[in-house]
């Protein structure tokens, strides 16, 4: 990826460590469902992102961000719930858990300095 937009960056290798776990709960307990709506909500953070990069007006801008930090709050519950339910261990959760609060950081940073300005 081409870009110094760090939430671009950060939004998309997110969605990537996230396609790559979501291979551990299918193929491997045979869990579908909760896994599945990880793998939505965690990738749509990153698409959100895109869609607020190409927005039509600032207000375009902001809907799209606000929705990518529903879905990245969103990630964290699927993230959450999996652990909890032993679908993916701590070690794997963790480092995704933090990589998620620090999108969700940025993000709410961007929708101050939009809100302030």
């Amino acid at each position: 990826m081409e870009s110094d937009n760090v939430i671009q960056i950060k939004s998309y290798a997110f969605a990537v460590k996230i396609v790559n776990l979501y291979k551990h709960p299918s193929e491997e307990k045979k869990e579908y469902i909760l896994s599945k709506q990880l793998l939505r909500s965690a990738t749509s953070v990153g698409v959100n992102i895109e869609e607020a990069i190409g927005g039509q007006s600032r207000k375009d801008f902001y809907a799209k961000l606000t929705i990518s930090y529903k879905e990245a709050r969103e990630t964290k519950y699927w993230l959450r719930l999996l652990t909890d339910t032993d679908y993916l261990t701590e070690e794997k959760s963790k480092p995704l858990l933090e990589d998620a609060e620090e999108l969700l950081r940025i993000i709410g940073s961007i929708q101050k300095t939009i809100r302030n300005s």
